[in-house]
């Protein structure tokens, strides 16, 4: 009856209504899942330096990779399994969940052997220096070795949550980083394991927020859970996750390769070691901190994507447009915010971080060029999660591909060299990059939106 009652709201309840429920916890969740980053980051820059600091952004790339894949099984997993949900296909919707773990398993496997025997000639491809190498190695040898509990706990919060248990998705990923804030303060000050400690105190909450996570799906109460016949082997199954995450996981798996990129312009256009290290560092700062805006824009897009994907499922698409449309307006005026505060008080950002002081005036300065269009990342990001919510992931993957690969790369190539800009450059090159690929979403959004209205009529007059 329970279940039945989430499902029936999400066709009948008020769309503004729904979108905040869902939201609040998503934002929440997500927003969290960023503290990981930015607490790791606060607590080496203050306990460690920021050569620490460059060598924990140096390992990003890789860790963006092995999360790529969980958003592939997480956010397909997730949008399969609501729109089965409202055509009313418990069978299959769970078959999917079951099939969803194989490809975790897989893919972890993949990502962590790859690690491993691979490790510092990626770490020297991905811009490490001679002064940064020591720190990455000794962080990622131990992030590798928990990386399946952090799948777990991504990619099956995002099935939770689009089941009808946002505020549940919400409280596994509180949960693990609360304990992330104890840990990272005792393992870095208390036990004085310097960089080590921040990736101890990161991977264990991992594993309490996985086991945390897993257990929902063994509760005979939950919408959908694992039972004997959902392990039964699927390549249609497995063929529909992988259909449906490919674009969010091409956002991600770009978004490793573009800090690939940029942080090997850092060391071409570096004049010293020392300038390479303070532009890695910044750019790790700057990271960390952009990650709370643009989690709590996916928190946002992730809480509509339950509304989204089942009343389309249910044949109510203009629902689905009405709540595109408010978590447009949501994720566009919290990038004016963040804009706001990048450009007239960087410090309130960077300080936390202790950097050195040429460290701080490179941030200060930096921040402020790469956060000028963001309100162009609030529309990408939510028009992103709009198309694979309804299932069109290449149009999707399509507008992520704007972003990171079409314009940014020959930004990164072409503008440095203008007026000899150098690492002005760089910076430079993202927001304009951004600023393009929010106005290829909008005009995309705009040609598709009249379309579907039609289709709706149609069906109604029908």
């Amino acid at each position: 009856m329970q279940q039945n009652k989430r499902l029936y709201a999400l066709e009948h309840e008020k769309v503004s209504k729904l979108l905040l429920r869902y939201s609040i916890p998503a934002v929440v969740g997500a927003m969290v899942n960023a503290l990981y980053n930015i607490v790791d980051r606060i607590f080496i820059g203050q306990g460690v330096g920021d050569e620490a600091i460059a060598g924990l952004a140096i390992t990003f790339p890789i860790l963006l990779f092995s999360q790529a894949f969980g958003m592939l099984v997480g956010s397909g997993a997730s949008v399969r399994i609501a729109i089965l949900l409202g055509r009313k296909d418990q069978a299959m919707a769970e078959k999917v969940l079951g099939n969803s773990l194989y490809l975790t398993f897989f893919f972890n496997l993949v990502v962590c052997l790859l690690g491993y025997l691979y490790m510092e000639p990626l770490l020297r491809l991905f811009g490490a220096t001679n002064t940064i190498l020591p720190y990455a190695k000794e962080y990622l040898m131990i992030a590798l070795g928990f990386n399946i509990f952090a799948d777990l706990s991504f990619s099956y919060n995002a099935v939770i949550r689009s089941t009808g248990y946002p505020t549940k998705a919400m409280l596994s990923m509180i949960l693990g980083a609360l304990l992330n804030c104890v840990l990272d303060p005792l393992f870095i000050f208390g036990f004085k394991w310097g960089i080590a400690g921040a990736a101890w105190a990161t991977n264990i909450s991992m594993v309490v927020t996985a086991l945390f996570v897993m257990s929902h799906f063994f509760n005979s109460k939950s919408v959908v859970t694992f039972r004997k016949e959902s392990f039964a082997f699927s390549w249609v199954s497995m063929k529909s996750i992988l259909a449906i995450g490919v674009s969010p996981f091409a956002m991600m798996l770009v978004n490793s390769v573009i800090n690939i990129v940029i942080n090997r312009s850092f060391n071409l256009y570096g004049s010293s070691e020392f300038e390479t290290t303070n532009a890695i560092a910044a750019y790790g700062i700057i990271i960390g901190i952009s990650q709370l805006f643009i989690q709590f824009m996916v928190g946002v897009s992730q809480g509509g994507q339950p509304i989204m994907s089942y009343n389309l499922g249910a044949g109510q698409a203009l629902r689905s447009i009405k709540a595109y449309q408010y978590a447009v307006y949501v994720n566009v005026l919290m990038a004016f915010v963040g804009l706001s505060i990048a450009l007239f008080a960087p410090d309130l950002f960077v300080r936390p971080f202790n950097p050195g002081e040429g460290l701080m005036k490179l941030t200060n300065t930096a921040i402020g060029i790469v956060f000028l269009s963001y309100p162009f990342v609030g529309l990408q990001i939510t028009t992103v999660q709009f198309f694979q919510s309804l299932g069109l992931a290449g149009k999707a993957m399509f507008i992520t591909l704007t972003r990171q690969v079409i314009f940014l790369i020959p930004g990164l190539i072409l503008i440095p060299r203008i007026a000899s800009l150098g690492l002005r450059g760089v910076w430079i090159a993202m927001p304009i990059a951004d600023g393009l690929s929010g106005l290829t979403a909008l005009t995309m959004v705009l040609i598709f939106l009249p379309k579907i209205r039609k289709k709706q009529l149609e069906k109604v007059l029908s």
